[in-house]
């Protein structure tokens, strides 16, 4: 997810009670709920295959949250003391306070980060297995509504904070708007969660207005994280939904071209819980789709990607040793490579995609790469 999903959560579940187990307990939550994503960092060593390699890697782990969840209040512990002793005061901080609300806040990283398609990987270092929670898009504009709201409400005690929160608002106004203009026909599930969270502010602002967030407290915080799971309960029922019309669809594609269905995912879609992006592998191709959760599971459009073969096989065999290629092989839930052999005179591209997110042929992707290779001998 996000960092600003991640920083929601964390500031919630300090409003839900933790803030209350030692001083700064609410900065902890914000930033033990973040610092996974510091493996960000190794874009300053290498490039985006680097990247690519380490993000959602160790810190994503259980091994990894652990080590965040006991590293963030000793540095808050070793930082307030620090300053407690040049202004000769005692130190107020509760280090096992900070650590049970470190560790909880740290603990929903990996966990929000396993509700989409991207993955996380808990067993490192022993283990790279992906695991796939397939329910949420990286990106959903509805949990920032439910957790911004409550935040707001219950934070805003002051002028500069209101504003903030005002400015946060327009700015996710903004964006969620063209991101539904830029995505076309695609972005219908954008476009309505536009008017919902436009509806939205209007009635958060109305509260503020009002006063009656000030009653709002600790349950208001409870009750929303209460929320937040019920929101994913229901997407895993559409998820199961989508799943079932995903595989009758690809039986039906696969009996139809003769051959041998290996698995199916159905993955979520930005803002919609209704529409869903169907991926389908065979021991031929793989093939995309979308499936709607109310759909009959009869076969629909889809798109085809031939696994290659022949001279095409062994062009895609030598590419793969590049490490770019490997990087992204290794991410890759649904990887193809393509080439052309026929036409290859001296050299030619080899493409590898991730068919989770990048179709073959769309060019320089985050999830595709070119490799140049030598046509073979003939």
């Amino acid at each position: 997810m996000d960092n600003l999903t991640h920083s929601l959560v964390g500031l919630t579940l300090a409003k839900a009670g933790l803030e209350r187990l030692s001083p700064y307990a609410t900065i902890v939550c914000v930033t033990s709920a973040n610092v996974a994503d510091a493996d960000f960092v190794s874009l300053l060593f290498g490039d985006r295959w680097t990247l690519l390699q380490h993000h959602r890697g160790i810190t994503h782990s259980i091994v990894g949250t652990i080590a965040i969840g006991f590293l963030v209040p000793i540095l808050a512990v070793a930082i307030e003391r620090a300053v407690s002793a040049i202004g000769r005061r005692k130190s107020r901080i509760n280090f096992s306070g900070l650590l049970l609300a470190s560790m909880i806040a740290a603990a929903t990283h990996p966990v929000l980060d396993w509700t989409n398609n991207y993955g996380v990987r808990p067993l490192l270092p022993w283990s790279g297995r992906w695991f796939y929670g397939d329910l949420v898009f990286i990106v959903d504009p509805y949990i920032w509504l439910l957790l911004g709201g409550v935040a707001f409400l219950l934070t805003s005690n002051s002028r500069w904070k209101t504003i903030s929160w005002t400015a946060l608002g327009v700015g996710l106004t903004a964006l969620i708007g063209v991101a539904g203009w830029r995505s076309g026909a695609e972005g219908s599930g954008l476009r309505v969660a536009l008017i919902i969270w436009i509806v939205g502010l209007v009635l958060l602002a109305a509260v503020g207005s009002f006063g009656w967030h000030k009653s709002a407290g600790r349950l208001t915080a409870l009750g929303t994280l209460i929320l937040l799971m019920t929101y994913w309960t229901a997407l895993a029922v559409a998820h199961q939904r989508a799943l079932s019309n995903t595989l009758a669809v690809s039986n039906e594609i696969a009996a139809g071209q003769s051959e041998h269905l290996m698995r199916v995912v159905a993955m979520p879609t930005a803002a919609s819980p209704f529409r869903w992006q169907s991926v389908a592998e065979t021991d031929q191709a793989i093939y995309r789709f979308m499936t709607d959760v109310g759909g009959s599971g009869q076969a629909a459009d889809f798109n085809r990607y031939e696994k290659p073969t022949g001279q095409n096989a062994e062009l895609v065999s030598v590419a793969a040793q590049d490490r770019r290629a490997r990087t992204l092989l290794g991410f890759a839930r649904f990887p193809l490579g393509q080439a052309n052999a026929n036409n290859c005179v001296g050299q030619t591209l080899v493409q590898f995609a991730d068919l989770r997110y990048t179709e073959p042929g769309r060019g320089r992707a985050n999830f595709s790469v070119n490799i140049p290779v030598d046509c073979p001998s003939r």
